[in-house]
């Protein structure tokens, strides 16, 4: 039987995928920043459920410290914790966009950097990096979140390359619109670190605000994303990057085809 760490599954998609693989039979130990949200995850009969802030490198130790000592091995981890911070970029400072990356970027990065020794020595492993579309394309008032996307972009992408032929696979998910709480805490966070109010996107934001769910067609369920998280690990071969929704399958080919001038018209009308 797998066994995977799960990342982020206090709600939305982290929390829909450890339901779908442990429904097919696959060992999850699902993971939460919070205690309450792990006590919730034990409520659900998820008793392997363990607190993790990606942030800190010595829960990131104590789990791969407890998983091991439990099975054995880690078959695949799957780093889908993170948070979107809205804003343009000039309204966002800098240690606003520093601490999106400390969750989107570095803590991906510290989980990744700790679970490769393992995977090396078992000779196997599977290691699920969770971007987005934004890792391919940008939106207007996005741009901390997709800097981080990007980011993971890069070190997966150079990840795939220093770990060929050991076993393991670098796998990145591109997901488009899938409905969680992702705007929610998006919107949170815009109107915590964000004055508005002195902006010159104002109005924009006011608009933003007032929306009641984001206007990016092909939106699916998080299921979307489970399904190729359990692909990814009954596959012996996984591909090094799966599109997930329409909406990405779309914006990755109007990127390869497009001019940068056509395509940032297409994506103002999105964004």
């Amino acid at each position: 039987m797998d066994t995977i760490v799960i990342t982020g599954c206090s709600s939305g998609i982290g929390l829909a995928t450890a339901h779908y693989l442990k429904e097919r039979f696959i060992n999850v130990y699902p993971t939460a920043r919070d205690e309450d949200d792990v006590k919730k995850l034990k409520e659900m009969g998820f008793e392997n459920a363990m607190r993790l802030d990606v942030t800190k490198a010595d829960e990131i130790a104590a789990v791969i410290e407890t998983v091991l000592k439990r099975e054995g091995k880690i078959d695949a981890w799957f780093n889908n914790a993170g948070y979107g911070q809205a804003g343009a970029i000039e309204d966002i400072r800098t240690d606003v966009l520093r601490e999106q990356f400390e969750t989107n970027v570095f803590g991906l990065h510290e989980c990744t950097r700790q679970v490769i020794p393992v995977m090396r020595k078992q000779g196997y492993g599977k290691i699920i990096q969770h971007s987005s579309v934004l890792g391919l394309v940008s939106l207007f008032g996005r741009g901390a979140y997709n800097a981080s996307k990007y980011a993971i972009e890069g070190l997966t992408d150079t990840l795939r390359l220093e770990l060929a032929d050991t076993g393991i696979y670098a796998v990145l998910l591109n997901t488009g619109p899938v409905t969680s709480r992702f705007r929610e805490t998006a919107m949170r966070t815009l109107r915590e670190n964000v004055d508005m109010e002195h902006s010159v996107f104002k109005e924009k934001y006011r608009q933003t605000l007032k929306a009641k769910k984001s206007n990016v067609p092909f939106n699916e369920g998080p299921e979307a994303v489970a399904k190729v998280v359990h692909e990814i690990l009954l596959s012996p071969h996984p591909k090094p990057r799966y599109y997930i929704t329409k909406a990405t399958v779309l914006l990755g080919f109007l990127k390869r085809v497009l001019s940068t001038t056509l395509l940032d018209k297409i994506l103002l009308k999105i964004g």
